[in-house]
């Protein structure tokens, strides 16, 4: 990008906001195929990332006196097992819903993290080794976090057919909530299209709609900071509010992400 460009407002923010594309046989900018290659790689990294943290504390745990990392994971681990714990009551939660919700708590919660890297260091970093355009922030991608909301989706109408059977799964889309009665199976249908179709949705934008924002702001403030001395004193100032008060939504995010992602598997072992 020409560095006049830089220089204006809308400049600054369509750089930062401008993914380093990919597009797959000749598609058309923006068209179905186009890979945001700095999302991808970025959440494979973190996503790897988190996985080695797990691994590292899970090898060095011990069950003698633990040490302050394995005391710091034991008190996350035992908190989000109990959040698991108190939602999830159709059977063993170990083998695999709360591995799951953990995994997704931490990969979400690193993503998210990401808003907190200064926007122009990095990008000047990076424009080091030929990256002009990379969005640091995979969350602040609608298609990250559609992504996440439709593979937790898969899984809910997976434990759905597995626990209640590919008929009954079916029986309970044309029979509830409404009852039984020929007569109420559109209705029933409809009422149950709209619940499947509403909860990835729900389950995706909350997340792109809170980390965006985050985004935005810090964006804002990085403008604010390049105009003089005084706005990079009162700029400053109120970045360093903002993270502080960034992190309650960052870890927040995470949290109701996870949570959700419990409640949705729970309903699909529920019968109507």
């Amino acid at each position: 990008m020409a560095a006049e460009q830089e220089l204006t407002p809308t400049g600054y923010i369509t750089h930062h906001l401008t993914f380093n594309a990919e597009r797959i046989g000749g598609e058309a900018a923006g068209g179905f195929w186009t890979l945001h290659v700095d999302t991808l790689v970025t959440s494979v990294i973190l996503g790897a990332l988190s996985l080695g943290v797990l691994w590292w504390i899970a090898r060095g745990a011990t069950s003698g006196v633990p040490n302050r990392r394995q005391a710091f994971a034991e008190l996350a681990f035992d908190f989000i097992d109990e959040q698991v714990k108190s939602i999830f009551t159709h059977g063993n939660r170990h083998p695999f819903i709360a591995p799951v919700a953990l995994t997704v708590f931490v990969w979400v919660l690193m993503m998210n993290a990401m808003d907190f890297l200064p926007l122009d260091w990095v990008a000047g970093a990076l424009r080091l080794i030929g990256l002009h355009e990379w969005r640091l922030v995979p969350t602040a991608d609608v298609n990250t976090t559609f992504a996440l909301a439709l593979s937790v989706w898969l899984l809910m109408i997976y434990f759905s057919v597995k626990v209640k059977g590919l008929g009954g799964w079916i029986h309970e889309l044309f029979c509830a909530p409404f009852g039984s009665n020929p007569l109420a199976w559109p209705a029933n249908l409809l009422f149950n299209l709209v619940e499947y179709v509403s909860k990835p949705l729900s389950h995706s934008l909350r997340l792109y709609g809170n980390m965006y924002a985050g985004e935005i702001i810090f964006i804002l403030l990085w403008i604010w900071a390049a105009t003089s001395l005084t706005g990079t004193a009162f700029a400053t100032l109120l970045g360093v509010g903002w993270a502080i008060f960034h992190i309650l939504i960052v870890v927040l995010q995470a949290f109701i992400f996870m949570m959700l992602t419990v409640v949705y598997l729970a309903m699909a072992h529920e019968h109507h």
